[in-house]
């Protein structure tokens, strides 16, 4: 079991001006999207990132191959001009349906692009009405991930109309987690973006082969911060934020030095239009800040000694990819996030837009 944390302590704080060298991060849950917008978007992840898993629920979503491979291209055109060349790689996943098959996910390994396949259950959120319906059906594909070591990762949530919104991940880890971890034992999964104590409970008590990535937002807020004091559209994201007693469970889990737990940002962007609405999308942006809010958090309960093994080590270990070589900089320096960035022909409102972020990044 994991020793608790006392999430209020104060005395965890640093000095203005501290620096931190880690190694470069990755992020394991990337929303970059497609079209104009996304050279917004890898203008943001391509500071503090030096891998991220792509997510493949387009319009269409990434089924094949082939797309996976065309998506790629239209990310690299995308990236920042004065990028250095080979200091950021997109890393590719295929949107898993009933219908993919064994020879799919074999010819995707044998790119070395494709990565991982990612499981949405149908309906479950942005753009994942293609999504699994029976697990079963996915078998064959997953025995083919399992034999060639490719990661499936899970958005761990029932899609059951009837299930509360709040109870889809523990009914999720129930219904179809427990028994695919008996069924494919050698099948390297990510459950992504966990938001409850079950979840963090049921990684700490599974075999090796399964673990799980932490959002920053997740880390940082309850859900207090969507519905105390007025509807907070930006607040809004699947899964949806819980209890307090998840968040501080999850925070031990991530400050704990497990290798089970590592970063995934699922930073998600939308149009402003298209979260200040009477059906406002799912998804909270924090591309331009996430490596400074996963620092604030750690040191929130005085772990910052743990931060980079979260943020650089356990994901690229369990996809089994090489550690970064290159370092990056955190100063304790507050700063204030602007209260929109560009996102094509529209703007977005950033996780903490007005406000003040007490990490930065520097060059030295």
């Amino acid at each position: 079991p994991l020793k608790h944390i006392n999430t209020m302590a104060s005395s965890t704080t640093v000095p203005e001006g501290t620096k931190l060298t880690i190694t470069l991060p990755d992020d394991f849950h990337h929303h970059f999207r497609d079209g104009p917008a996304t050279a917004n978007v890898l203008e943001h992840a391509t500071q503090q990132f030096g891998r991220a898993i792509a997510m493949p629920n387009l319009v269409p979503p990434v089924t094949t191959t082939d797309m996976a491979l065309n998506y790629r291209d239209r990310l690299m055109s995308s990236l920042p001009k004065t990028l250095p060349h080979g200091s950021f790689e997109p890393l590719m996943t295929l949107y898993l349906t009933d219908n993919t098959t064994a020879e799919e996910i074999m010819k995707a390994h044998a790119t070395g692009y494709v990565k991982a396949c990612k499981y949405y259950p149908a309906g479950a959120t942005t753009n994942s009405d293609a999504g699994v319906t029976d697990v079963k059906k996915t078998y064959p594909a997953l025995r083919a991930m399992e034999e060639v070591g490719m990661v499936l990762c899970i958005h761990s949530e029932v899609s059951t109309p009837g299930i509360d919104i709040f109870d889809r991940e523990p009914t999720f880890i129930e219904q179809i987690i427990k028994p695919l971890v008996q069924d494919m034992p050698n099948l390297k999964i990510v459950m992504e973006h966990i938001s409850t104590k079950e979840a963090v409970d049921y990684v700490l008590s599974a075999p090796d082969n399964v673990k799980a990535s932490i959002t920053c937002h997740h880390l940082l807020y309850n859900r207090n911060a969507l519905l105390v004091g007025g509807i907070k559209p930006h607040f809004y994201c699947l899964p949806i934020l819980k209890r307090e007693v998840h968040r501080e469970a999850l925070l031990n889990a991530a400050t704990s030095g497990s290798n089970k737990f590592f970063l995934g940002t699922d930073s998600a962007p939308h149009a402003i239009e298209k979260k200040e609405t009477a059906c406002g999308c799912a998804g909270m942006y924090t591309a331009h800040a996430a490596l400074q809010l996963y620092a604030e958090a750690f040191e929130s309960v005085g772990a910052l000694d743990k931060l980079e093994a979260f943020c650089s080590f356990n994901g690229a270990d369990h996809y089994g990819l090489p550690r970064n070589t290159k370092s990056i900089v955190l100063v304790k320096k507050a700063w204030t996030v602007p209260e929109k960035y560009a996102f094509g022909a529209s703007v977005l409102r950033p996780l903490r837009a007005g406000e003040t972020v007490s990490w930065s990044i520097t060059s030295s």
